[in-house]
């Protein structure tokens, strides 16, 4: 289940590499869709308003498991069904009440979390100052569900920078994007704080564009973005993220009980830079900032 990407993203020949890597791990642990795997697909399709439906449906169908992505879809199918095993994608699995504890989640959900922590988003500040080092203002565009945007904000304003919007993503249509980069820029906006939901990532080419449109230095938390035209990304390895999630799936099909798999956190972390995305909106890439970076997309 994915809160947007369209189904016909979610296998093996999939644009986006983690999806090809999460079904070719599949395959490496003798699982082949169509011969002893049987795989459906949902999205809700970036109609935030549909997640208790689309769990409704996906619950009803009675599958031997469930693999979610995004906070909001794992609490959705967590309220409907208490015996379907879920392989959640999630932030904070303790703070949202979808897992007792990181080492014995308890229930029918386990799986891993993309949540690293505060330091990230400090990380991130010192990353944009280097770019930009006079910043006063900073935006934050967040889905209104995706309870992130507190730690950006707390980090921002520790860091003695003024928060401007509130930028929230309510229904995730081209028009609402739109509308938001134009109040960010009405406020003085002269950074950018883009959070991690796959309605993002699914938008991250309008997102790059209108970065570019209105000069904003962004920085985001998956090199998608960045792929896309974005201009730097810090976070976690999506790629290894999924391959763990096919291994927690394994585990579950092998007879494994949810809640006794702990949720895998992550360990490896990636700093990438589109030099053109700075060109574009003036900026002067920094030479020891680009030397340390995993990859520079020219």
């Amino acid at each position: 289940m994915h809160p947007s990407h369209p189904i016909t993203e979610l296998n093996e020949l999939s644009r986006f590499r983690y999806y090809r890597e999460f079904f070719g791990e599949l395959r490496q642990l003798g699982y082949i869709e169509g011969h002893n795997l049987e795989i459906e697909r949902f999205s809700a399709e970036g109609r935030v308003d549909n997640y208790t439906k689309l769990a409704r449906d996906v619950a009803a169908r009675n599958p031997y498991l469930v693999f979610a992505i995004s906070v909001s879809l794992v609490v959705a199918l967590k309220e409907t069904t208490s015996t379907i095993p879920i392989v959640a994608m999630t932030s904070d699995p303790i703070g949202h009440g979808i897992a007792a504890s990181i080492a014995r989640p308890g229930g029918n959900v386990t799986g891993v979390t993309v949540d690293a922590g505060l330091e990230l988003w400090a990380k991130r500040i010192q990353l944009l100052r280097e770019f930009v080092p006079t910043i006063s203002k900073l935006a934050i565009l967040a889905v209104r569900r995706n309870p992130e945007r507190a730690a950006m904000q707390e980090t921002a304003e520790k860091a003695g920078i003024q928060v401007v919007g509130p930028s929230f993503v309510d229904d995730g249509s081209e028009e609402e994007y739109r509308r938001l980069f134009a109040r960010m820029s009405q406020e003085g906006a002269e950074a950018l704080f883009v959070d991690g939901s796959p309605e993002h990532i699914t938008k991250r080419q309008l997102i790059g564009e209108l970065a570019s449109q209105y000069r904003l230095p962004a920085i985001y938390p998956f090199r998608s973005f960045v792929e896309a035209g974005g201009l730097m990304a810090y976070g976690i390895d999506l790629v290894e993220i999924f391959r763990q999630a096919a291994r927690v799936t394994d585990r579950i099909l092998k007879g494994a009980k949810p809640g006794d798999i702990p949720f895998y956190q992550p360990t490896k972390f990636e700093f990438v830079i589109n030099r053109k995305a700075a060109q574009d909106i003036g900026l002067l890439s920094s030479e020891p900032l680009l030397a340390r970076a995993d990859e520079v997309i020219e």
